[in-house]
């Protein structure tokens, strides 16, 4: 057989065999690039270096630790999942619902919760969760919906959480998560009302920042004011008192805070004659942060004993520091640094600020929403705290939540978030399904009957009817629209750092119960 050197010349039917197999080749390509997830995964967008999105896998944050709680989480979806759609053996499939964290998971030095917030706040949600999926009746989902690091890129991630609450097989039942009272985030919480979407604000705190479907399980600062009232009473000084105030805009928070204390101290402590603002380190640049070289003078000069401070956690080291360089200045008088927030945060209670605070002679006293000392059985601990702490110090075992985890509250306040969302769902779940007519399958609560269930809640004195047992405290909710959704009988604990004298703690500790007082009797314990 004889084989010819020359290579076959291609015609016709060749070429276009070949045009296919490109045009094919690039349309794969297209739809490919068309189709994949984006740099952030599934159902997420890339907006600057942030992620924003609704999504129930893992992502990265370029945060290890961050990046390991969330893959803890989409660990705990994906096993809900496949017990709905493929249980092992003969169990049974059992229903899920959505619950979703619409908060930042990245931070710098001027977004909305620091690095250390979002490690704890995450951790907390993933403990009730957890807790949630190991009782009976629905599981849940925790959806993570990050929503920006200055929280302003919540429109899109608002559309996705409406359109999932009309899902049938799995809906979105309700919004936990919201960390910061800002203009951005007002706007958000009304969007998420007007879906009629129940919406829960873990440590929202400014007075103001009310919506018929938002759920606060903070106190307010009025109510926290009220029990730095009480503890004053006890402690009330020389009456020589000094406000340090944030002047930054659109710091909702912040602007509350200040109008709260002129309110109620301006008649004892002279407030509008004795203070000083500062440009705090949180939101978009206005100026030189934590210039606090006025009112560390002023408050030398006047020798005042009662500061209050209304401002960021993270702006109070700064001025504290500032004091203790202040020279020339008589320190035999005790000073008392009065703040209102979730907790102490752990940049307030280091060796070197606890030097600080020795060298001016002050304490930090804070109106609290949880005490850390709870986690020692001191202070007649919530019933809810066994439960939470259980859970919590599993996952604190897990990963690196850092010194003092539990002081800054954001833990067992994100815990406390999920749960009343879960709680809520659980007794829907039962009324519908086991009592009164029956349906071939279990059906599910929405969004709005999750919100009909979190207003039916009822205290008498100790007894309480559908109240939240949680991590900081045993409360509930009014009617609808009643109390602007803040909650009843949430304890306010003072906290002291560094910490009151045994002989003094229990005093100051006494827990001041939100709108109703510290009568005997009034709440449930």
């Amino acid at each position: 057989m004889m084989f010819s050197g020359r290579p076959k010349e291609w015609g016709p039917l060749d070429w276009c065999v070949a045009l296919v197999v490109v045009l094919a080749l690039i349309g794969g390509v297209v739809i490919w690039q068309q189709t994949r997830p984006g740099p952030c995964g599934d159902g997420m967008d890339k907006r600057g270096d942030d992620c924003v999105g609704v999504t129930e896998r893992a992502f990265e944050t370029g945060d290890d630790a961050i990046d390991g709680l969330i893959s803890a989480v989409a660990d705990e979806n994906a096993r809900v999942k496949r017990e709905r759609d493929d249980p092992q053996g003969k169990a049974a499939h059992i229903p899920y619902v959505r619950i979703a964290l619409m908060m930042p998971f990245t931070s710098d030095s001027t977004s909305a919760m620091t690095r250390e917030m979002i490690q704890r706040g995450l951790a907390g949600a993933l403990a009730a969760q957890q807790q949630a999926n190991r009782a009976s009746g629905p599981h849940y989902q925790l959806l993570l919906a990050p929503d920006g690091r200055d929280l302003d890129q919540w429109e899109e991630v608002v559309d996705r959480l409406g359109e999932l609450a009309g899902d049938k097989e799995a809906p979105l039942v309700g919004v936990t998560g919201i960390p910061s009272s800002t203009t951005p985030t007002s706007e958000a919480v009304a969007e998420l009302s007007r879906r009629s979407i129940p919406t829960v604000g873990p440590v929202i705190t400014a007075a103001s920042m009310n919506s018929r479907y938002f759920f606060k399980t903070s106190p307010n600062n009025e109510q926290f004011s009220q029990a730095l009232a009480a503890y004053l009473k006890l402690h009330p000084g020389k009456g020589r008192g000094f406000l340090v105030w944030d002047s930054r805009e659109g710091d909702v928070y912040s602007q509350n805070l200040r109008a709260v204390f002129e309110k109620r101290f301006d008649a004892a402590y002279d407030l509008e004659k004795n203070n000083s603002h500062f440009i705090g380190s949180s939101g978009d640049d206005q100026g030189i942060p934590q210039r606090f070289a006025d009112a560390a003078e002023r408050i030398c000069r006047n020798k005042a004993d009662t500061v209050f401070f209304a401002g960021r956690d993270q702006d109070l080291p700064a001025f504290i520091n500032r004091l203790a360089e202040e020279g020339r200045c008589d320190r035999s008088q005790k000073l008392r640094i009065l703040k209102i927030g979730i907790g102490l945060d752990p940049t307030l209670t280091t060796q070197a600020i606890e030097r600080s605070l020795h060298t001016i002679n002050a304490t930090i006293v804070d109106a609290s929403a949880y005490d850390p000392a709870w986690a020692d059985g001191e202070g007649a601990p919530p019933r809810g705290s066994a439960a939470f702490l259980a859970r919590f110090q599993e996952i604190e075992k897990a990963y690196e939540l850092g010194s003092s985890a539990l002081f800054d509250g954001y833990a067992a306040m994100y815990y406390d978030g999920f749960t009343l969302l879960a709680g809520a769902v659980d007794r829907t779940y039962s009324e519908v399904n086991e009592g009164g007519a029956q349906t071939p399958e279990p059906r599910l609560p929405t969004a709005k009957d999750v919100y009909s269930t979190l207003t039916t809640s009822t205290i008498d004195g100790k007894v309480c009817s559908g109240c939240l047992v949680g991590a900081s405290g045993t409360y509930g909710f009014t009617g609808p629209g009643e109390n602007d959704q803040w909650a009843v009988c949430k304890p306010v604990p003072i906290v002291e750092f560094p910490s009151a004298p045994a002989a003094g703690a229990s005093k100051a500790r006494s827990a001041y119960r939100t709108y109703r007082g510290d009568e005997a009797g009034a709440c449930p314990s």
